[in-house]
């Protein structure tokens, strides 16, 4: 369901956001084939993993401060089969580029400029991530970054690498 068709329907953009969530977060998550610097990237070469799907923009204030959380997040748990893959949306890729210069990615980086993955997973605003387990399923969709919600996503994280 559309933000668009939610608003026609008299319900609220959060009523809105709740219900694609919920919907969302029994669903498998959809493969995808994006291009990354070094090639592409396709969601199914991750199968066993538990992956952290990111949406992103480099206009995006919250980036600056995700972007080091997540390089520790992949450092600390990667070995036990962890997997960031951050889904950049800029229309340039020059913007990314900037971006990326500053606060580097030591974590998959792939480019969406025409939004289809994202409106695959009815990204709602940015930043939103997508946790996965092991077999494919969404299991929580977080939408923001905020540094005071870092223990309970690590907290998610750790409860999806023992299941």
């Amino acid at each position: 369901m559309t933000l668009r068709n939610c608003l026609r329907l008299g319900l609220s953009a959060a009523l809105c956001l709740a219900f694609n969530q919920t919907a969302l977060a029994v669903s498998k998550a959809r493969d995808f084939t994006l291009p990354t610097d070094s090639g592409k990237v396709e969601l199914s070469q991750f199968k066993g993993k538990v992956v952290y799907l990111d949406f992103w923009a480099s206009w995006c204030p919250p980036r600056r401060k995700s972007f080091p959380w997540l390089n520790e997040m992949q450092k600390r748990y990667g070995e036990q089969g962890f997997a960031v893959i951050a889904v950049n949306l800029d229309k340039t890729h020059d913007l990314a580029d900037r971006f990326l210069s500053k606060y580097p990615a030591e974590f998959t980086v792939a480019y969406d400029p025409d939004g289809r993955v994202a409106e695959q997973y009815h990204v709602q605003g940015m930043p939103s991530s997508f946790f996965i387990d092991r077999k494919g399923r969404i299991r929580e969709i977080h939408m923001g970054f905020r540094t005071e919600d870092t223990s309970q996503l690590e907290d998610t994280l750790q409860s999806l690498l023992v299941q």
